[in-house]
């Protein structure tokens, strides 16, 4: 049996390959950056040249840098940015820049489609909000727009399902990346009668769904040329870059949770059901794990409110941090640190962005509310923490009120490094909290997994555990979070209360 699994994570600033072995042991990595073009106000494309260069250098790359022979590689497989839309010919080559999911231009068809479906109808069907963001809008934009294209076109797919087309010949996807399009029916687990009759699309335009860890094809003998891997190797289809990062974290049974974060942040659970909120707070996205999925809400500026604050009022501890080689943020942690739960009376709305989950309100802004002069940075700082981590328990909340039972949360994500945040979410949240062992690595990982599993190398996800075990558990201290418990509808109460103003601003 051969040894390695190299996974691909095509993400938005770049492709990172891994190689895993046989035991679930990273042995390598390599990553190969492209760019991302913004034609127009709220457009955002990437070109599939792009990434299938990235592809073919990083593998190469990886190859080289652990000495594993291209002839024993078990299979490859993905994970990959969702939500976008990549018109290919019959012979898999792109009639066009891709419309990735940052793309907000289709706001004409959003509007259109919920003429003819209701949105609380679209949330029903395939658990996400109606939006722009998601691949119906812009497939619908390509036949306004560029009906040449849309004409042309033999399938609509995502960036991973390009890559797979590309070396295996096969037009197909996954059931995570299929469930973030607005045209998958979660509950009869296939493409939406109800949604393509009414919009006017066939299921034949679409890429033919598959379990995660199916094998979909063979690297054809071109593509194994340039990529730098033998002829036939087999291919695993992978999925979506959040699914794949919940297997990641070991979120692969119910009542497990994790929260990713990074510059934005989600928390999503495994769930053998879907979660429908009343009023659309969160989201349901299919699992790469058969027969699971995995409701989220995802908040727009985490890691990016705590970077603003390092970049406009933290310059002291960059430049301590530039003298001593520790990290900026970890020189305002120790400084947060030194100011009490609640800031001294401090409160930071996180909306640097607009929001998302929970808010759904692009028009909210961000707020320092309770300021006086005898605040500190120390208190700014702290309060900065407190508002993106309270802002997150909302979307828990949201969470555990329709049923869902989550014993401890998972952290993964570049910003998953700092204790003191670590132990802040244990106070906030209420529940012990997870650092794993593998923080930055969790999304390949579980596509990984899904490759491994798809060529018999793993037995199932429970590999999970061991692939990824937790490093550092975070109790919730009691005083701490008796104080945030009288905080948290504050928080809620000042965003009720500037609601109005946003709208005015």
């Amino acid at each position: 049996m051969k040894n390695y699994i190299i996974a691909h994570d095509l993400g938005t600033t770049g492709n990172k390959a891994t190689l895993y072995n046989k035991d679930g042991k990273l042995v390598g990595s390599a990553f190969y950056a492209y760019g991302t073009d913004y034609p127009h106000t709220s457009w955002a494309e990437q070109n599939p040249e792009d990434w299938w260069q990235a592809v073919c250098a990083s593998t190469r790359q990886l190859l080289a840098r652990t000495g594993a022979r291209p002839d024993n590689i078990a299979c490859i497989t993905f994970s990959g940015q969702m939500m976008g839309c990549v018109p290919l010919d019959r012979d898999a080559h792109p009639l066009r820049s891709a419309i990735i999911w940052a793309d907000q231009r289709s706001v004409e068809q959003e509007r259109w489609v919920g003429e003819r479906v209701s949105p609380q109808e679209i949330y029903r069907i395939s658990g996400h909000r109606l939006s722009a963001s998601y691949s119906l809008q812009k497939i619908l934009w390509l036949r306004d727009h560029q009906p040449e294209i849309y004409r042309a076109a033999h399938k609509f797919v995502h960036a991973k399902d390009a890559m797979v087309a590309r070396m295996t010949g096969k037009f197909v996807t996954d059931v995570s990346d299929a469930s973030g399009m607005n045209l998958y029916d979660l509950e009869a687990g296939c493409w939406s009668e109800r949604i393509l009759a009414a919009v006017g699309l066939e299921e034949g335009q679409l890429p033919e769904v598959h379990p995660s860890i199916d094998v979909v094809g063979e690297v054809q003998s071109t593509a194994a040329e340039e990529i730098g891997v033998a002829p036939r190797t087999p291919v695993v289809i992978g999925g979506g870059d959040g699914p794949c990062a919940a297997a990641g974290s070991g979120v692969v049974a119910e009542g497990s949770a994790y929260n990713y974060i990074g510059s934005s942040s989600w928390i999503a659970v495994a769930s053998s059901s879907p979660v429908f909120d009343p009023e659309c707070k969160t989201v349901t996205f299919m699992h790469i794990v058969p027969g699971m999925l995995t409701p989220n809400g995802t908040m727009q500026a985490a890691g990016a409110s705590y970077q603003w604050m390092r970049d406009q009022l933290c310059g002291v501890e960059v430049e301590l941090a530039r003298q001593g080689d520790i990290s900026p943020y970890e020189q305002m942690n120790t400084l947060a640190a030194s100011s009490p739960p609640g800031a001294n009376g401090l409160i930071f709305l996180p909306y640097l962005m607009g929001e998302r989950s929970p808010r759904w309100n692009p028009k909210a802004r961000g707020a320092f509310i309770g300021l006086t002069i005898r605040h500190t940075r120390a208190d700014l700082i702290r309060a900065v923490l407190e508002g993106v981590t309270m802002n997150l328990r909302l979307i828990l909340a949201a969470l555990q009120s329709h049923g869902v039972q989550v014993e401890a949360m998972r952290l993964i994500g570049g910003g998953a490094r700092g204790r003191f945040w670590n132990q802040m979410m244990a106070d906030i949240y209420g529940l012990p909290v997870y650092r794993m062992a593998i923080l930055e690595e969790a999304t390949s990982m579980g596509a990984a997994m899904a490759g491994g599993i798809g060529v018999g190398l793993f037995p199932d996800f429970s590999v999970s555990q061991q692939m990824n075990p937790v490093a550092e558990i975070f109790a919730p201290d009691p005083a701490a979070q008796h104080a945030y418990a009288q905080i948290f509808p504050l928080f809620e109460a000042c965003y009720q209360a500037l609601a109005p103003v946003y709208e005015k601003l």
